[in-house]
């Protein structure tokens, strides 16, 4: 792929300025301020030009594969290829695909979707007909006692890229009001059943959970693979963090979590959604308030793959963060808290993942999105591009 880029807002990792960039093989070659004159540039009027968006942690894949409760798409090949469109409508270029390992309350269903999920993918990526940069996130519920055989086949699969320690445990965590955890996953419990239910899961738990998330954090660290820690609530939960070398803190559920983590050096993520929204959909602490103390490096869209851009233009409008800050949110700042140092950027040498972005009633509208695959080099392009 080689094009030149004119008449573009460029939103830089620390400034936003307004010129050309230039793009040869699949890298930034150059990046211009000031006017163009090139043959055949793309001229683009005005609209912004941005980093692909580098994503953590989607749950998106999940919702192609059993698109209502209970009914699984027949082949999950096609799944993934509409997952991977919305991803790149998105502006999404580099995706880490959450794949849960831990089974819980429901059984059999979340190996079924693990494996189904991550055969698909490896399938996907062999035929060159993914458009992002699709790579693995393993999410381990180390409180369920066959996690270990679960995620030993995957360890040491070269697109494992993070791997997150969650208990889900009523008791523990997001769930340390046991209502919550009621609530939240809605299932129509008696209180007698609840408690079984609860009992039963409170005893397992006693029983591996700590063995467990140790044999996970000493398989990662021998691995070099990045560590992250769910849905942190407490002063402990950091403090265990910081012992076990974990980098990020995805979802702190409280400002104290998100305080001390950011005292420790550990990166924060909150959810796109939560920003969109306004708060959380479980009643926990709002990004928009980690944001406004300071405590906020990455976005991800959790379950929703268009609240990265959106909740990046909401989180300078709302709160006067700068562009070119609430856009590393969603790019170089999550790049970087997995060691992917050749994308996240506009800037000569890094990989052409780029996106042209208009506003439209304050909405970011993607209109373009270059990316460039492990396995292919694909343009997309909208038909209302101007």
């Amino acid at each position: 792929m080689n094009i030149v880029i004119k008449n573009a807002r460029i939103v830089l990792r620390d400034e936003i300025i307004t010129g050309s960039v230039k793009v040869s093989n699949g890298k930034i070659e150059s990046v211009d301020q000031g006017s163009c004159a090139t043959p055949g540039a793309i001229d683009f009027c005005g609209d912004y030009l941005l980093p692909g968006f580098v994503e953590l942690h989607t749950d998106n894949l999940e919702k192609q594969l059993e698109p209502r409760p209970g009914i699984f798409w027949p082949d999950p090949f096609p799944a993934v290829l509409a997952h991977d469109a919305q991803m790149v409508s998105s502006g999404i270029t580099t995706v880490l695909d959450a794949v849960s390992l831990g089974e819980y309350h429901d059984g059999p269903k979340r190996t079924k979707i693990m494996d189904m999920s991550i055969h698909a993918l490896r399938k996907a990526r062999g035929t060159g007909m993914l458009k992002a940069d699709h790579k693995f996130h393993l999410r381990c519920e180390y409180s369920d006692p066959k996690v270990l055989k679960m995620i030993a086949p995957h360890v040491d699969d070269d697109v494992l890229m993070l791997v997150s320690l969650m208990d889900h445990t009523p008791g523990q965590r997001q769930f340390t009001d046991t209502t919550l955890y009621r609530n939240y996953y809605k299932k129509g419990w008696t209180d007698e059943e609840f408690a079984k239910i609860s009992e039963s899961m409170i005893a397992t738990q006693h029983a591996c959970a700590a063995d467990n998330r140790q044999a996970i954090v000493a398989l990662c660290h021998e691995r070099n693979i990045p560590i992250a820690s769910h849905d942190d609530t407490s002063a402990e939960h950091i403090e265990q963090a910081v012992l076990e070398k974990i980098a990020i803190s995805e979802f702190p559920t409280t400002k104290l979590a998100a305080s001390l983590a950011r005292e420790s050096g550990i990166s924060i993520v909150m959810g796109g959604p939560n920003v969109v929204r306004g708060g959380s959909h479980s009643g926990n602490v709002a990004a928009q308030d980690l944001a406004a103390e300071g405590l906020l490096d990455i976005l991800s869209s959790d379950y929703v793959p268009g609240s990265l851009a959106l909740g990046a233009f909401t989180l300078n409008r709302e709160l006067s963060i700068p562009l070119h800050e609430t856009i590393c949110m969603v790019s170089l700042n999550p790049a970087r808290a997995i060691g992917l140092d050749d994308r996240g950027e506009i800037r000569a040498g890094k990989r052409s993942d780029l996106l042209r972005v208009r506003e439209v009633e304050s909405v970011p509208v993607v209109l373009q999105t270059w990316a460039v695959g492990t396995a292919s080099r694909l343009e997309i392009t909208a038909k209302n591009a101007a």
